[in-house]
């Protein structure tokens, strides 16, 4: 359920060209799996920021993604690349913008 090979995040970022939405704090980018299922790529770039800080939005999106997202997704390969501002939104926040971002999805 997991996109964790990097060449394969690249080619779904590439891929997702014109199928991408952006909110303050989240860039999404998807393209249609072959699979039959949803799979999920997390990126959270450093941004000069502590491990702490990012092990902390890691787990605060996978909660999000595993609570709201999955079971309202089509098959497709999402990723989601967290921008400087996610570090400092709080879960409401970010919950909103993902939940509601992930419902536009085609």
């Amino acid at each position: 359920m997991r996109i964790t090979r990097g060449a394969e995040l690249t080619a779904c970022w590439e891929a997702g060209g014109s199928r991408r939405r952006r909110t303050p704090h989240l860039d999404l980018a998807w393209r249609h799996s072959t699979l039959g299922h949803a799979r999920l790529g997390l990126i959270v770039p450093r941004h000069q920021s502590t491990a702490v800080a990012r092990n902390r939005l890691r787990r605060r999106l996978r909660e999000i993604l595993r609570r709201d997202v999955l079971r309202h997704l089509p098959a497709v390969d999402l990723v989601i690349r967290a921008k400087r501002s996610a570090y400092t939104a709080s879960f409401a926040v970010l919950r909103a913008e993902l939940t509601g971002a992930v419902e536009t999805l085609t």
